[in-house]
């Protein structure tokens, strides 16, 4: 099943008949497996990786440290469940290190994301602190490089 996967995470629009020739199975099987890899939420979507430089539509990404203090019973999963609502929120992770979690925030302007770093996520009564971080230039995104490669125009030194 990880040879499915993997094939997948690198190209989620192959058919069934372009992993069963390129991993030389039948399928057959491979239509059951990715049935059966759905069905369990291992496969929780196929999605496209978008380069948002390269489109008329402004996003801009935070990047936000966040140091909680865990609920008794329920450690962090508690603040984890209520960050994790907000329509901004991309991303959050339980993360080691000298913070709690990253949340990844996506607003329309810098503007957009402080106001929700500052009104709506660290007053939440479990939030210690936050670092904001903003996103000014992506290069690689899910394995995508989002740049043009350029080939090196520097002269070579010579002795």
């Amino acid at each position: 099943m990880e040879d499915i996967l993997l094939a997948l995470e690198q190209d989620g629009r192959l058919t069934a008949a372009q992993l069963a020739e390129r991993l030389g199975r039948p399928e057959e099987d491979i239509k059951k497996q990715i049935a059966k890899l759905e069905a369990e939420k291992v496969i929780r979507r196929y999605r496209a990786v978008v380069d948002w430089d390269k489109s008329d539509s402004e996003r801009v990404f935070g990047f936000i440290e966040v140091r909680v203090s865990p609920q008794r019973g329920q450690g962090f999963d508690a603040i984890a469940a209520r960050i994790m609502e907000f329509p901004e929120v991309h991303s959050l992770y339980l993360m080691s290190g000298t913070y709690d979690l990253m949340v990844v925030v996506q607003g329309k302007t810098m503007r957009e994301v402080a106001y929700f770093v500052a009104e709506r996520l660290a007053p939440l009564e479990s939030v210690l602190s936050t670092a904001t971080h903003f996103v000014l230039k992506r290069y690689k995104v899910d394995g995508d490089i989002m740049v043009e490669r350029t080939e090196n125009k520097r002269l070579p030194v010579t002795p």
